[in-house]
């Protein structure tokens, strides 16, 4: 270690007590982290790319430090699925700082992953007081029981109005109205429920018909409409 010749001409002052870092709380246990393995927990992260058009989220589960599990989901941008797919192969079983210094294919997914660095690093994590945290396996089952991304799509016009895609039950099939031409209820097919039950031996059309449901006052609907043809 080098010293310029101004430090080395100083007179030396001795320091008064030393503080430890602030602690943080991991996995239910306050600690003064000094190196990345005393680290752990599970938290998630968003992050987008330069031009905004697609988004990254990022979940991770780690223990002392190192990725023991990684759900990574994506929306507006078909480059960003593909990137997903090499980062999930790229990111388990590194610690948080070399994942922080790894190129994650995506600009968005790069974001993410420096979100969810700093709540690993300030101790904001989900399970912060989660005694021993969570077990890996925890980020799966954000997805729920079918295993698919919650995806939320509606679009619009000022000439024609709104139209609703997809909701958090599912792909939806038809649209509601009333007397005056306005949303009531809509009638949806969750796809994950569908794809269980072929998976389990059922015909495309049995499936099909056992995945779809209504939701609010769809069967009061003076008519219905496509949302993606009428």
């Amino acid at each position: 270690m080098q010293y310029a010749q101004e430090i080395q001409s100083m007179c030396p002052i001795q320091r008064g007590d030393l503080h430890a870092s602030a602690p943080i709380p991991v996995e239910g246990r306050w600690v003064n982290p000094k190196e990345v393995i005393a680290i752990s927990g599970l938290s998630h992260g968003v992050g987008s790319c330069a031009p905004q058009q697609g988004a990254a989220k990022l979940t991770l589960n780690v223990k002392k430090g190192i990725i023991q599990e990684v759900l990574i989901e994506t929306i507006g941008c078909s480059g960003m699925t593909h990137s997903a797919a090499m980062a999930s192969e790229i990111l388990t079983g590194k610690t948080l700082l070399e994942a922080m210094n790894t190129d994650l294919v995506c600009d968005a997914i790069n974001v993410a992953m420096r979100e969810i660095f700093l709540q690993f690093a300030y101790g904001r994590t989900q399970s912060a007081f989660s005694l021993d945290g969570l077990e890996i396996g925890a980020a799966l089952e954000d997805l729920g029981k079918t295993q698919r991304s919650q995806v939320g799509t509606s679009y619009s016009t000022l000439l024609k109005g709104p139209r609703y895609m997809e909701v958090a039950e599912g792909y939806v099939t038809a649209l509601a109205l009333d007397e005056n031409g306005e949303i009531i209820g809509y009638e949806y097919l969750n796809l994950g429920k569908m794809m269980a039950e072929v998976n389990n031996g059922s015909s495309a059309d049995q499936a099909m018909k056992s995945a779809k449901g209504t939701y609010g006052r769809f069967d009061e609907a003076t008519t219905t409409v496509n949302p993606r043809q009428n």
